[in-house]
Formats: structure tokens, C-alpha cells, sequence
């Protein structure tokens, strides 16, 4: 799979994140971190559920509601095989709840606030994306 860099789209994803996660945060005084929103949400036991909603469908309709508003088609390629792509959700999930947090929550919120406990956890998932990232296109071809 090849994705081509674009500098400018890359910038202003950025930036629309890191406001969401300042909006939520000044609004509700609440983490943006998509596993902790997710998991409030299954579980109900988070006071703010209507938020978690509206975050969690912002999250799912984004991709249709840029379709729509694009001239452009969307295409998405994806050669992972289905238990390839299981095999890692199996293993964000479990990295995130013995994390204590996920990419979201740690790499966005947590670093911008200086949390030396988020820099530790961000610093541990990147080196091990890099490097299972790495193991697998080499040393499997993937």
C-alpha cells in the first residue's frame, strides 16, 4: 500500500484534532482519548454519555461526510489480511487498557499537557509500531 504525503491536508487534520481535543477538554473538562470515550460508552458507566455519542459518531461519520462534500473520490486500499488486521486490534486493545490510555489520549492530549507519564507510554507505542512495523514488511514481505 503507498500513500502519497500531503503536507498541507496533514497540517489542518492536525490542527482540527488538537482543537476537538482542547474543545472537549475546556467544555467537559474530559481527555479526548477514543479507547477511555469508547469504553465509557459500552460500558455506561460514564456520567457523559451523550458526549461519548457525539464524539464516537463524529468519528464514524467523518469519512462518509468528507465523501459527500469532496469532488474527489475516496478510495481506500488495504492489502492486510483480515487476521492480520484482527491480530492488531487484539493487540491495541490490550495495550490500551494496560496503558491506561491510548494514541489519543497519551500522544495528543497527555503530551500537550507535559504529562511525563504520556511521553513514557507515546515514547513505548511508537518504538513498538516502528519496530513491529518493521519485523513485518521485512522479515514476512508484507
Amino acid at each position: 500500500m503507498s500513500t502519497e504525503f500531503t503536507p498541507w491536508l496533514s497540517f489542518f487534520g492536525g490542527v482540527l484534532i488538537g482543537l476537538a481535543a482542547l474543545i472537549l477538554m475546556a467544555a467537559h473538562g474530559r481527555i479526548a482519548g477514543i479507547s477511555g470515550i469508547l469504553s465509557g460508552w459500552l460500558t455506561r458507566t460514564d456520567s457523559s454519555t451523550p458526549i461519548n455519542t457525539a464524539f464516537l459518531v463524529g468519528l464514524v461519520l467523518g469519512l462518509p461526510l468528507t465523501a459527500l462534500l469532496s469532488s474527489q473520490p475516496i478510495s481506500i486500499e488495504n492489502d492486510t489480511p483480515f487476521i492480520g488486521m484482527l491480530m492488531a486490534g487484539l493487540f491495541v486493545g490490550y495495550g490500551t487498557v494496560h496503558g491506561s490510555g491510548c494514541t489519543s489520549g497519551h500522544g495528543v492530549c497527555g503530551i500537550s499537557r507535559l504529562s511525563a507519564r504520556s511521553m513514557v507510554a507515546t515514547a513505548t507505542f511508537m518504538s513498538t509500531a516502528i519496530v513491529f512495523t518493521f519485523i513485518v514488511r521485512h522479515v514476512f514481505g508484507a
